[in-house]
This record gives structure tokens, sequence and C-alpha cells, in this order.
């Protein structure tokens, strides 16, 4: 017997699942993302082992491709950091795109205007700091309306990603513009120009330092412990005397300075100016990284540089067999859905009426 209004499948939360059984679901999720790629490659008419191993040889075969492969990994990895301490207290910080561009704004005001009175290491210091600020203070703002009023977080920060490329768009075209007409910033002088480190600009050791930093901050800091405290609960926090606004604030500015650091690093050592793209699109894309990644810092390093594997095996499908950029980008998307489902069963069970005592579907 089953109560009459009881419906036919619902989820419930798991309380755990063995190691084992979650990295078996984790492959078998990867094994199910390659099967449907090969498919879809089968019916475009090509040889899918011969496609995998060109997405594969592109991005990972040569120093010149991996040197691209980390290009691309890093602000994916520096934006997933900046967004994690936001998403363990439970603000959906959906705002990174704009916190990043306001960040490259600061950067490349010093960059343009002040390039030719500083030496290049105090240039680029005050460069990387510019761009923390100007980050933090652009996320600050949707923090304080929360804090203060309780206004819905996500809406805020998403709208302002909008604010910010117009400002952009507007300094492209007007105080900042290069030639009158061509809508176009100037490129940076060589002093504002991150220095590369292994054929790679230096702004993957700036975020593997933030790794560890936010790693250390969030699991051994009394600021990391309010943090997870408002996460699970804001009103235990506020019965313990946490001030929950302050925290929330100051998180968020955080966030916001880390997000700004990576405008910089994105400005000043892969595109050596400003332009209204210069987010493209990695705020959203982190969220996944920081999702996938269980806000594991650590974790975060292995699935951006697996997406940017992705990305740019993805491009060098379109050069080197004439795949059309929309499949290209179909198979990217068909990993993230899977990567992003394997999760979702791990942490929930589908439960069948009529079914055993809990009558779950494993």
């Amino acid at each position: 017997m089953h109560e009459p209004h009881s419906p036919l499948l619902r989820l419930a939360k798991r309380d755990g699942m063995p190691r084992g059984q979650v990295w078996a679901i984790r492959l078998g999720s990867f094994a199910a993302a390659l099967l449907i790629s090969a498919l879809i490659f089968l019916i475009m008419g090509h040889n899918p082992l011969g496609a995998f191993g060109t997405m594969v040889t592109g991005s990972l075969g040569k120093k010149t491709a991996i040197r691209q492969t980390v290009r691309i990994a890093i602000p994916l990895l520096g934006t997933a950091l900046a967004i994690a301490p936001c998403f363990k207290m439970r603000f959906w910080n959906i705002g990174a795109e704009g916190q990043i561009t306001a960040g490259a704004v600061g950067a490349s005001y010093f960059a343009l205007f002040w390039a030719d009175q500083l030496p290049q290491v105090p240039l680029l210091i005050v460069m990387a700091v510019a761009g923390a600020i100007c980050g933090g203070l652009w996320a600050l703002i949707p923090a304080f309306f929360k804090a203060r009023w309780g206004t819905n977080e996500t809406l805020f920060t998403l709208m302002m990603n909008y604010i910010m490329i117009g400002v952009v768009k507007w300094l492209q075209g007007g105080p900042w513009e290069g030639r009158p007409g061509s809508q176009i910033i100037p490129q940076f002088d060589d002093a504002a120009v991150l220095p590369k480190v292994l054929g790679v600009h230096c702004g993957w050791i700036i975020v593997l330092i933030l790794m560890v930093f936010m790693f250390v901050y969030m699991k051994y800091t009394k600021q990391g412990y309010e943090i997870a405290v408002i996460g699970e609960s804001e009103n235990t926090a506020r019965y313990a005397g946490m001030n929950v606004g302050k925290i929330i604030m100051r998180t968020m500015f955080l966030s916001g300075a880390i997000a700004g650091l990576v405008g910089f690093i994105v400005s000043s050592g892969a595109d050596n100016t400003l332009h209204a793209g210069v987010a493209a699109g990695v705020g959203f894309t982190a969220i996944t990284v920081a999702w996938l990644a269980q806000l594991n810092p650590f974790a975060m390093v292995a699935i951006s540089m697996l997406l940017a594997v992705l990305e740019k095996g993805a491009s060098t499908l379109e050069t080197q067999m004439a795949v059309p950029a929309s499949i290209s980008d179909i198979i990217t998307g068909i990993f993230l859905f899977c990567m992003l489902g394997c999760e979702f069963f791990i942490n929930y069970r589908l439960i069948v009426r009529g079914g055993h005592k809990e009558g779950a579907a494993q």
C-alpha cells in the first residue's frame, strides 16, 4: 500500500556513498560522454577514433599546444577560485564576468596612461592591485544590497555583468579609443605585459598561489569557518553571534578581488589590451568548474585543465578535420552535461513508489 498522493518518482538526498562507487559513476559518465560523442562523429561521417585523437594531439601533442591549453585553463581556474567562497556561503555570485571586466578596466587604466611613468615591475604590481580593488568594489555592490535589504543576489550580480561590459564598449568608442572610428583600445606597452615563464605568461604562477591561499583560507581560518557556518544556516550563524551581513560583504569583496585579478591577468598576459569580451564567458564556465570540484581548490586544477583540453581540442577539430564549430560546441556540451549529471546521481537517488523499504533505484 502506498499513500494516495505519493508521487510515482521522487528524489532523496543521499547520506553518503562509498568512494569506489562514486568513482565508478564518474568513470561511467565519462564513458557515456565518449559514446554519445562518437555517435555524433559517425553521423557526421567522421572516424570517432581519429576525431578524439585529433582533440588530444591538438591540445596536448606539442609544446605550443600545451601552452595554449594552459592559457585557456588559467582564467578558468582563477575564476573558479574566486566564486568558491561565495558558493560555500550559498551566495550565488553569477557576476564573475562583470568582476573580471571591472578588474581589467582598472588594470588597463594604468597600462594605458602610466606605462611611461613606472618601471615594469612596479607598474604590473599597481595594475594587479587596481584590478583586484575594482573587481572587489564591483562585487561589493550586490553584497551590500543583499546584506542591507535582502535582494536577490543571482539577478543582481547577473545584471551587473552587462553594465560593466557596456562601460567597456563606451571606453572603446570614446575616452580610450585608439584611432577615431576604430572602436579599438590601443595595445599595451611592453612594460604593461606580463612576462612569460616556461613559454606561458606568469599568470599561471599567480593562480597556483591563489589556489594554495584559498585552500588554507577556506579550510583553516576563522573567516573560512564563518563562511561554512553561514552556508549551513544563517540563523545558526546569527545565534552564534556572527555578523552575517559583514561576512557576506567581506567574502564578496574577496571573491570580486580575485576575479578582478583574473581580469588583470587576461588583459595583461593574454590579450595585451582591453575589449568588451575580455571575460569571454569564463565567469559562467567557472561555475561548472567549481561545482564539479565540490569547491575543492586542488580539484579545480584538474577540471580546469580538462575543460581547456576540450576547448582547445574542439578548435583543432575545426581546422584539421573541417568539423563545424557548432559540432565542436555540441561535443564540449555533452561532456559537461555528463560530468554534471554524474554529480547529481552521486548526491541524490531516485525513489520509485511501491519499491522496497526505501524504494530506491540505485
